[in-house]
C-alpha cells in the first residue's frame, strides 16, 4: 500500500506525455503574456476593497507595510514556483510538483486541494463581478429583476445571470485558445492597471500630511472568540491577535495577502509558453513585482487622502474621492474594479480547467478529460465540463462564507511547492534548473512556516470545511484514482521512480 501511494511520476516521462499528439496543448505564450496572466488575476477585489479594511481596522496608514510584508511572503513562494516550473514546465503547478516529488498520494491531495481552490474561486469573483455590474446599472437607472440578479429576498429564490453569463462566455473564449485568451486579458489588464494608475496619479493631489498622523496608531487589544469564527490560533493557544501597533501591521499582511492570491496560476500555463525554462520565472516574478508596487502605492494614496477611522470598508476608493468632492471618480473606480473582475475569474478558470486536465492525463481522474481539441489544441472537454458547473453555482449561490476556503487552499499549495523544493534538490540534484531558488533549504523551509502562520490566523470553520472536502477526496482516491492511476497500469506507458 505505501509504495503505491507515494509512488512519484518520473519527470522526463511528464515531460514526454506533453508531446502525445492527443493530450498535446499549443505553446503559444511568451514571458509577456504570463506577466500580463499573473498582473491581471492578481489585481482584483484586493485592491478595491481590502485597503479600507485593513487600514480601518488593523493597520492604519502602515496598512502600506502589510502590503509589503505579505508581497514578501509571497514573493518567497513565488521563488519556489519558478524553479520548479522551469525545472518541470507541465501543464498543473503545485500537482504535478508533488507528483513528481513527494508521490501519488500527496499529489492527489493538492490537486483535489486545488479543484477546490480555483473552482469556488472563479464562482466567487464571478458573483463579485455581477454586484459591481447591477451597481454601475443602478447608477444609471437600470435594475434588472430580483428574480434575474441573485437578490430577491422576498421568494429565497433567485439566479444570478450575469455572474453565470460571465462565467459561461469565459469558457468560450478558453475553449478557442490561449493565444485569444491572452489578448483578450492584455486589452482588459491594460484598462484595469489604467484605471489603477489614474486613482494613484489623481489622488496624489489630494494627500493631505495630518492624514499620516499617526501612522502607526496606538495597539488595542482583541478580545479571543471562543466559537468556530474565530482564528484557530485562538483556539489553540488561547491568543488574540492586536489591532494596530507594530502586530497590527503583521494582522493586516494576513488580511491583505489574500490580494496576491493568483500569481501561482502562471505556473499551470507552464506547459502553453514557447520557452518555459526562461519566461515561466519571469512571469511569475515580474507580476508580483508589478501587483505589489501597485498595492503599496495605492495604500499610501488612499489614507492619504482621508482618514484611516473614516475609510469605507466596501469601496475605501470611490469613497475617498466622493470625500475630496470629486464623487464621478466612484463611477469610473466601480468600471475598473468589474473589468479587473473579469480577468480574475477567466484566469482562475483557466487554472482550474489546466489542473483537471493534468490529473486526467495522469489517470487519477477519468481520462475522458484529457483528451484536446484537435483544432484549437486545448483541453475542451473540463474546461467546458468545469465552466457550466462553476456557472451554475455562481448563479444560484452566495458564497461569502465560503470564499476563505480559497485562501486556505492557496497557502497549502504554497507550503506543499516549498516542500517540493527541498525534496526535489536532494532526489535529483542532476536535473537541468534553469532557475535556481536561493538559499535552499532556507527559504522553502521560511515559505513554509510563513504559509503556516497565516493558515493559523483563519477561521476554525474554514480548517473545518476543508477537512470535510479533503476527507471526500480520499474516498474518491481509494475508490477510483488509485487503481485508475497510469503508474497503476505500465502496460500504459508510465514509469516510475520507484519508492
Amino acid at each position: 500500500m505505501s509504495s503505491t501511494l507515494f509512488r512519484t511520476k518520473n519527470i522526463e516521462q511528464s515531460i514526454q506525455d506533453t508531446e502525445e499528439p492527443e493530450h498535446a496543448l499549443r505553446k503559444s505564450l511568451s514571458a509577456l503574456d504570463l506577466t500580463v496572466f499573473g498582473v491581471g488575476v492578481i489585481i482584483g477585489t484586493g485592491i478595491f476593497v481590502l485597503t479600507g479594511t485593513a487600514a480601518k481596522d488593523t493597520a492604519g496608514p502602515a496598512v502600506s507595510l502589510s502590503f509589503i510584508v505579505a508581497g514578501v511572503v509571497c514573493g518567497l513562494a513565488a521563488l519556489c514556483y519558478a524553479e520548479f516550473a522551469s525545472t518541470v514546465p507541465v501543464a498543473g503547478s503545485a500537482y504535478t510538483f508533488s507528483y513528481a516529488s513527494m508521490g501519488e498520494f500527496p499529489a492527489w491531495i493538492i490537486g483535489w486541494d486545488l479543484v477546490l481552490e480555483l473552482a469556488l474561486g472563479t464562482a466567487v469573483v464571478a458573483v463579485g463581478w455581477s454586484g459591481y455590474i447591477h451597481s454601475l446599472l443602478d447608477n444609471a437607472g437600470w435594475q434588472m429583476p430580483e428574480a434575474l440578479s441573485g437578490r430577491d429576498g422576498a421568494s429565497g429564490f433567485g439566479f444570478d445571470i450575469l455572474a453565470a453569463a460571465l462565467v459561461l462566455v469565459l469558457t468560450a473564449i478558453l475553449v478557442v485558445g490561449m493565444k485569444l485568451s491572452a489578448r483578450v486579458t492584455s486589452l482588459v489588464v491594460a484598462i484595469k492597471v489604467a484605471v489603477v494608475l489614474v486613482v494613484i496619479i489623481a489622488g496624489a493631489f489630494f494627500i493631505k500630511g495630518d492624514n499620516y498622523d499617526p501612522f502607526i496608531p496606538k495597539e488595542q487589544a482583541v478580545e479571543a472568540g471562543g466559537n468556530l469564527q474565530a482564528p484557530l490560533i485562538q483556539l489553540m493557544f488561547g491568543w488574540a491577535p492586536s489591532n494596530f501597533g507594530v502586530m497590527g501591521i503583521f494582522t493586516a499582511a494576513s488580511v491583505v495577502f489574500f490580494a496576491f492570491i493568483g500569481f501561482d496560476v502562471v505556473a499551470t500555463a507552464a506547459e502553453e509558453t514557447r520557452k518555459p525554462q526562461r519566461d515561466v520565472p519571469r512571469g511569475i516574478i515580474g507580476s508580483l513585482i508589478i501587483c505589489t508596487t501597485l498595492y503599496v502605492a495605492v495604500s499610501i494614496v488612499v489614507t492619504g487622502m482621508q482618514k484611516y477611522s473614516k475609510l469605507s470598508v466596501d469601496a475605501p476608493l470611490a469613497d475617498a474621492f466622493k470625500a475630496t468632492g470629486h464623487p464621478w471618480f466612484a463611477g469610473l473606480i466601480s468600471f475598473g474594479a468589474a473589468v479587473g473582475l473579469t480577468t480574475v475569474c477567466m484566469i482562475l478558470l483557466l487554472g482550474q480547467s489546466r489542473v483537471f486536465f493534468a490529473m486526467s492525463r495522469d489517470g487519477l481522474l477519468p481520462r475522458f478529460f484529457s483528451h484536446t481539441h484537435p483544432r484549437f489544441r486545448t483541453p475542451y472537454r473540463p474546461t467546458i465540463l468545469l465552466g457550466v458547473v462553476i456557472a451554475i453555482v455562481a448563479g444560484f449561490t452566495s458564497l461569502s462564507e465560503l470564499a476563505e476556503l480559497v485562501n486556505i487552499g492557496t497557502l497549502f499549495a504554497f507550503i506543499v511547492v516549498a516542500i517540493s523544493v527541498i525534496i526535489l534538490r536532494r532526489s535529483r540534484p542532476d536535473l537541468e534548473r534553469s532557475f535556481r531558488a536561493p538559499l535552499v533549504p532556507f527559504l522553502p523551509i521560511l515559505s513554509v512556516l510563513a504559509s503556516l502562520w497565516l493558515m493559523l490566523n483563519l477561521p476554525a470553520e474554514t480548517w473545518l470545511r476543508f477537512a470535510i472536502w479533503m476527507a471526500i477526496g480520499l474516498v474518491v482516491y481509494f475508490f477510483y484514482s488509485r487503481t485508475h492511476s497510469r503508474l497503476a497500469r505500465p502496460e500504459e506507458g508510465a514509469v516510475t521512480n520507484g519508492r
